[in-house]
């Protein structure tokens, strides 16, 4: 079976269509994020930064957000102030699964 770290959390994506299963699948294998699809069909993630799980939602997103979404989704990324001051007053909007 597979093992994993104990900082690690394990997340399963429930609203990934089974075809678009596989294309997220190697998305996050590009990104290095630690993946599988076991025999029951489902996407397992192990999350080990903060960076992987926003990552992980931006690969979901794709395929589950209507337009609309992604639009405020690239807009809200493109006014996002990186600097330190600004990450820490940063507030999620939003869910990480859907």
């Amino acid at each position: 079976m597979f093992k994993l770290s104990p900082s690690s959390a394990v997340i399963s994506p429930v609203d990934v269509l089974q075809g678009d299963r596989w294309i997220v699948y190697h998305r996050l294998q590009e990104l290095m994020i630690p993946c599988w699809c076991p025999e029951d069909g489902r996407l397992w993630v192990e999350i080990h930064h903060g960076n992987h799980a926003i990552l992980l939602r931006s690969a979901i997103q794709q395929f589950t957000a209507n337009r609309l979404e992604l639009v405020d989704w690239l807009e809200r990324c493109w006014e996002t102030d990186i600097s330190p001051q600004g990450v820490e007053s940063y507030e999620f909007h939003g869910e990480l699964e859907r």
